[in-house]
Order: C-alpha cells, then sequence, then structure tokens
C-alpha cells in the first residue's frame, strides 16, 4: 500500500511547490484579552494556512497590531482613569483586566502614567500583548494564540506604518493620481475607474488632521504587495465585506495588482451554556475570554490541550460562512455526545488494536504482500480504503476552496467509518485480532488466518496514518490513549482478557 511507504507524507505536495502566500488573520484590537468568539478567526486562519502547507504553498502568517488611533488612545485613557480613582465614562473600557493592567504600571513603570496618551498606549499595548506579569489571568495575547496552537511568522505595527511616513507617502501616491478630493477640511479617496466596485467617497484623513484606520490599511497593503507575495489572504468577520472592495479600488489606484487580494469571511460565533447564550462585550467588561474556556475544558477533560482541541473542531465543524454555536458544556464531555471526543476516541482505537497486538506477539507489519492484501475482501475494508486514498484531493479541495472544514468533515467520515467496520467485524465473528477464547484453545494458531491478521494490521497502520495526518492539518491532537466513556462498551486500551474478547 502506498500510505505504508509515504507515511506522514502521503496526501501531502512536495514542500515549496506552490504560490508564496501572506495570510493575515486574528488581528484584534490589543485592547482586552482574546475573547472566545474572536479565537474563531485563529482556528480558521490557521487551519487554512496548514491546509495551504499541506499542498506547497509556502505561508507567511501575519498579526496587524493595531497600535495606532483612537481605540487604542481610548483604552490608555481607561488604565489612567482607573489609576487616578475616576470614573469610566461611557466611551472607555472596563473590566478587571483595566484594573490588573493599572496595578501593574503603578507598581513597575509609574513614570508612564504621567505621559502622554501615545507612551501610555504603547506600554498597555505591550502588557495586553505579552501579558502582565503575576497575573494568571493575562497571559497576553501572544501565549493565549500559542496555547490555541496558533504561532505567527511576522507581528506588523499600524503605528510603524506611520512613524516610516508610508501612510503618507501612500496618500501622497493617490493624491497625484487623482483619487482624492479635499472637501470641508477631511481628505476623502475616490476610484471612479472603469471596474471600480465602490463607487463611495472614504475619509482618510479626518477634519482634525487625525487620519482614519482606512488610510492605514492603504499603506500595509501596498507594503505587502512589495514583499513579493503572489497571494494576500485575510481573515474577517462577515460584517467587514464591505472592507474588501475599497482595499482592492485603493491597491488599483496605486497601480498595484489588486488581483492578489482574497477575503475568507466567517459568520458569528455564539457562545452557549447549558444551551443559553453567553453574552460578551469588551468595551463593557463582561467579556468570556478562550483561556478561561479553554481552561475549563482542559480541567474537566484532565488533559492540557483538551481545550484547544474542542475550540479548533467545533469552530471548523462549519463553513466559514455559516454561524457556529459553541456550547461549553458538550465541549466538556466525556463521552461520544462530544463529537471532538468521537472523533479522537477513533484513533485511539486503531493504536489501541496495534498495542494489543504486540502484546500478543504480532509485530506491527510495516509492508504487506500481494497475497497478504487479496485478503482484505470485506465490503468495509474495502470502502475505507477508497475513502484513506482520497486525503490528497481532499486536502487540494480544501486549499483551492479555503475551506478547512472539508477535511474535518472529512475526518469525521473516517471515524464513523471504522466505528462502523469495528461494531461489524464483532457482530459476525470475524474479529481483527484472536479472542481470549479462541488462545485459549490449544492448537488455534494453525487454525487461525495469520495472513489476514497481517494484513488487518498493515491497513490499519495506514488508517492511522490518514486519521492522524487529518487532524495535524486542522491542529487537532491524536491521542494514542484515552478513557472509556461509559457510553462504549469497548476499552480502546485494550487492558484485559475480558476487553480483549469484545474486541
Amino acid at each position: 500500500m502506498e500510505i505504508l511507504t509515504e507515511g506522514r507524507a502521503f496526501g501531502r505536495a512536495p514542500a515549496a511547490s506552490g504560490e508564496r502566500v501572506d495570510l493575515e488573520f486574528v488581528s484584534s484590537n490589543p485592547t482586552g484579552p482574546l475573547v472566545v468568539a474572536s479565537a474563531r478567526n485563529a482556528v480558521l486562519g490557521d487551519a487554512t494556512a496548514r491546509v495551504l502547507e499541506s499542498r506547497g504553498h509556502r505561508v507567511t502568517r501575519e498579526y496587524y497590531i493595531n497600535d495606532f488611533g483612537n481605540q487604542v488612545g481610548l483604552f490608555a485613557d481607561s488604565v489612567r482613569a482607573v489609576h487616578e480613582g475616576r470614573e469610566l465614562g461611557e466611551e472607555l473600557y472596563k473590566g478587571a483586566y483595566v484594573h490588573d493592567i493599572a496595578r501593574y504600571l503603578a507598581a513597575h513603570r509609574p513614570e508612564v502614567l504621567t505621559q502622554d496618551r501615545v507612551e501610555l498606549s504603547r506600554a498597555c499595548v505591550a502588557l495586553m500583548l505579552r501579558g502582565v506579569p503575576g497575573v494568571p489571568t493575562m497571559p497576553g495575547i501572544r501565549k493565549t494564540l500559542a496555547a490555541l496552537g496558533v504561532h505567527f511568522d511576522v507581528w506588523f505595527s499600524e503605528e510603524s506604518l506611520h512613524r516610516w511616513g508610508a501612510v503618507d507617502g501612500a496618500l501622497e501616491t493617490l493624491r497625484a493620481g487623482g483619487y482624492l478630493v479635499d472637501k470641508d477640511g477631511a481628505t476623502f479617496f475616490r476610484n471612479d475607474d472603469a471596474g471600480s466596485t465602490d463607487d463611495k467617497e472614504r475619509v482618510v484623513k479626518k477634519s482634525d488632521g487625525a487620519y482614519t484606520y482606512f488610510a492605514s490599511d492603504i499603506a500595509y497593503f501596498a507594503d505587502k504587495v512589495s514583499r513579493g507575495y503572489d497571494r494576500l489572504l485575510i481573515v474577517l468577520g462577515v460584517d467587514h465585506h464591505g472592507y474588501v472592495a475599497r482595499i482592492r479600488n485603493a491597491l488599483d489606484a496605486l497601480g498595484l495588482p489588486a488581483d492578489r487580494f482574497e477575503a475568507l469571511l466567517y459568520q458569528l460565533v455564539y457562545i452557549l451554556r447549558d444551551g443559553e447564550v453567553v453574552k460578551s462585550s469588551k468595551r463593557a467588561g463582561n467579556i468570556v475570554t478562550a483561556d478561561e474556556v479553554m481552561d475549563e475544558i482542559d480541567e474537566a477533560a484532565g488533559r492540557v490541550g483538551a481545550g484547544s482541541d474542542a475550540l479548533r473542531f467545533f469552530f471548523l465543524s462549519r463553513a466559514h460562512t455559516s454561524q457556529v454555536d459553541f456550547d461549553i458544556e458538550i465541549a466538556k464531555k466525556k463521552s461520544l455526545d462530544n463529537p471532538v471526543f468521537y472523533v479522537q476516541y477513533g484513533h485511539a482505537r486503531l493504536c489501541s488494536i496495534l498495542k494489543r497486538a504486540e502484546e500478543q506477539g504480532l509485530a506491527t507489519p510495516t509492508r504487506i504482500t500481494r497475497e497478504q492484501l487479496a485478503k482484505l475482501v470485506h465490503p468495509d475494508e474495502l470502502a475505507l480504503t477508497a475513502k484513506v486514498s482520497e486525503l490528497g484531493a481532499v486536502l487540494e479541495d480544501a486549499a483551492r476552496h479555503r475551506e478547512p472544514h472539508r477535511v474535518l468533515f472529512y475526518v469525521q467520515e473516517l471515524a464513523r467509518d471504522f466505528q462502523s467496520y469495528f461494531s461489524r467485524l464483532k457482530g459476525e465473528n470475524d474479529t481483527i485480532l484472536p479472542q481470549a477464547s479462541v488462545r485459549a484453545v490449544a492448537g488455534w494458531e494453525e487454525r487461525w488466518d495469520h495472513d489476514k491478521t497481517r494484513a488487518r494490521l498493515a491497513w490499519i497502520v495506514a488508517v492511522r496514518y490518514v486519521y492522524a495526518e487529518a487532524l495535524a492539518v486542522l491542529g487537532i491532537s491524536a491521542p494514542e490513549r484515552m478513557d472509556r466513556p461509559a457510553s462504549d462498551p469497548s476499552d480502546p486500551n485494550g487492558t484485559s482478557d475480558e476487553l480483549d474478547d469484545r474486541d
């Protein structure tokens, strides 16, 4: 079987054989911890990057730090107000994390609390990204993303675009091309060229002289193009649908290839607890952070990483164009009712069969002869063999359409199909390994079809390779051991002869 010779490389395209892709995702304002709803952006972006890499594309993961403008200014104002004991106005940020930052700065950097808004903003943003030392509930956005299995190659500062004159330079180019209009003291961008998909005037500089976020974005995407990428991808909430046309028009006006720009627009996430929607507001201070949810699920599951697996699984369980309802209580269950548990349990069962075979003195084969392969005649074996051979095509479709959920659907089908096969064999008294009752009879070795067993074990190795690879592409772990759920009569760890009989 081809899978046995290629192993974990099966289904993957040669490295660096595709496009150079810049993939920007998350990029949430550093004015508070990463909330669990924003984690869908992180999961979708990272899974898309992994899928693209599996098909040979060279992906740069990029986070755009919104560290310039009014929002970070209001965040700094909030911290200063807390430090000075003033009431927080409606426009300011509330929440315990604002107090944590104010206390830390007062104790370790008191001078910054008396400096101007810009300097205080920088200090606050740095703490939001790196974490507040000594405050376990404030690990920082970087560590939160790392716990989710998300890492970035580039952290790009919006403020640096202004500091180095990139924003002014981009606007000067647009003015020279006739794309800027001054009106009532403000400056507007408008592209009336044929083919323009956005004919509205967009403010780039306000009447008070302040630049808009759109002005920064124009310079930012011009910078991305200058870095030589073949494709510029960005993951955004569906409420940013108008943003796509604006950026393309701006790139076109700058004489840059607007067709390289592509956006993945995802629908909202609703966080549920026991079926009830949990409301969250960063400005009001009542937020549900990704760290809280991951820690809660980790504790319920008894292992670190269970929360990350759950968030990834549920957020990829629907197309990004569909809404996701994430019920925390379901994600905490150690039962087959929990879909992520069900899929991971299926991988543990495959590992258990191979482990039990080794305990019975049956070495796991690394190759299979034609004669042994001919023993795989069970209809479910033939169907599953065809299914695992589809991995490369599934990855290719997922990469082409930017839809990593296709890989999750695929691994769910593998899990269901193998569970059906496993149960059917027991019902037909045609188990993969000799049961204890069989081995208790003298001379059983002569009567047992060892070639079929070797063929099935080699086949299970191949299925496990594909199963684990599909999960890896999604960033979801593939445990080799899991506790037996009450709803399943067999134990994937196979620790007793009684359970061996069932398998």
